[in-house]
């Protein structure tokens, strides 16, 4: 066995950096646990008692962290890319209405940092722990040649469940309904591949240290890292005054918000309605980017939105500080489009 190994090693995987990665992530991990965990650490698949549910509708997602994970190997920033797996999938069941429930991993890398590896999934569990949401297994792997040297990848798989009657599935959306802005924490998990070459970071990764005056102080790799954020503690207070939930994230406004639209309405999003974060106004300055591609790409400034009557639209907003009524539901006309940007200002 131990020439095996020797050989194995010499293949570029080391069994013993598998084992103490485990060792470091296991107290984290633990720390997630609830009454409805069976069995501990090491099983070939987590286990889970589904309960406190009359007639659950298991709603599921999966998701990665995309480019932005380069971004926090340069900046040694390991648990926040953990927390902002955890986050995005989050939001991505929450708005079907679902509770998270648990959460499991998946970290590849050519050669593996037990070290950073644990630093990863310790910003996984706290992002779960916040939310009462158990951590229950994962998979950690090392696979030479596919990846950089020091390179990770990393995504995450999450279950949530909702009672059937309390699905958020845009059927009861109507047209005079308007948009609630909630705002993001910054880029959150999209964008980021441009955003790279904007700033010419693959060539010049100095350049997240970089403090540009539009930050107010805060360097260029901060202000791209921060975490991010999730909305369910937020939105679940008021969850009967919401129609309809858009989670902003790959594609911009015009590809998600008609996810969430019965097929006869269209949203129109009034861009002037809120104050767009410094960040992105310097992204596309920068980067000399049309205000239209920079709406498909980025959340720009709004991470959620919730779609609800007028009437319980201040009720909505006062969920989040920052929250702004940004659009409205229209009747969508014949070979009109789901989603329309309005760019007058307000």
């Amino acid at each position: 066995m131990p020439e095996n190994q020797s050989r194995y090693a010499a293949a570029g995987v080391n069994i013993g950096a598998g084992r103490e990665a485990i060792r470091l992530m296991s107290p984290h991990v633990r720390t997630t646990y609830n009454s409805r965990v069976v069995g501990d650490i090491g099983g070939f698949g987590g286990l889970f008692k589904l309960d406190a549910y009359r007639q659950p509708i298991l709603v599921a997602s999966t998701d990665g962290v995309g480019t932005k994970i380069n971004l926090a190997m340069d900046m040694r920033s390991c648990a926040s890319i953990g927390a902002d797996l955890v986050n995005h999938c989050i939001n991505d069941v929450w708005v079907q209405g679902a509770d998270p429930l648990f959460f499991m991993d998946y970290l590849a890398a050519d050669r593996l940092n037990p070290a950073d590896a644990a630093e990863i999934v310790r910003g996984m569990a706290e992002a779960c722990a916040a939310v009462g949401c158990a951590l229950i297994g994962g998979e950690t792997a090392e696979m030479p040649g596919t990846y950089r040297e020091g390179r990770y990848d990393a995504a995450g798989f999450m279950v949530g469940a909702v009672e059937s009657w309390d699905l958020i599935d845009g059927s009861g959306i109507r047209a005079g309904d308007v948009l609630v802005g909630l705002p993001s924490s910054g880029l959150h998990t999209n964008g980021y591949s441009l955003a790279r070459r904007v700033f010419d970071l693959d060539a010049h990764p100095e350049n997240l240290l970089n403090r540009p005056p539009e930050l107010g102080g805060a360097t260029l790799g901060d202000a791209l890292l921060a975490v991010h954020r999730p909305y369910y503690h937020a939105l679940k207070p008021v969850r009967r005054r919401i129609r309809g939930l858009v989670h902003i994230t790959g594609g911009g406004y015009l590809e998600n918000v008609p996810r969430a639209l019965p097929n006869h309405l269209q949203a129109i999003i009034e861009c002037g309605a809120w104050d767009v974060p410094p960040l992105f106004r310097l992204i596309q300055e920068q980067g000399e980017i049309p205000a239209d591609e920079m709406y498909g790409v980025f959340n720009m400034g709004m991470g959620m939105i919730a779609i609800t009557r007028p009437q319980d639209a201040a009720i909505v907003m006062s969920a989040m500080e920052g929250s702004v009524q940004i659009g409205r539901i229209e009747d969508r006309p014949s070979g009109g489009d789901a989603a329309v940007l309005s760019m007058e200002p307000q």
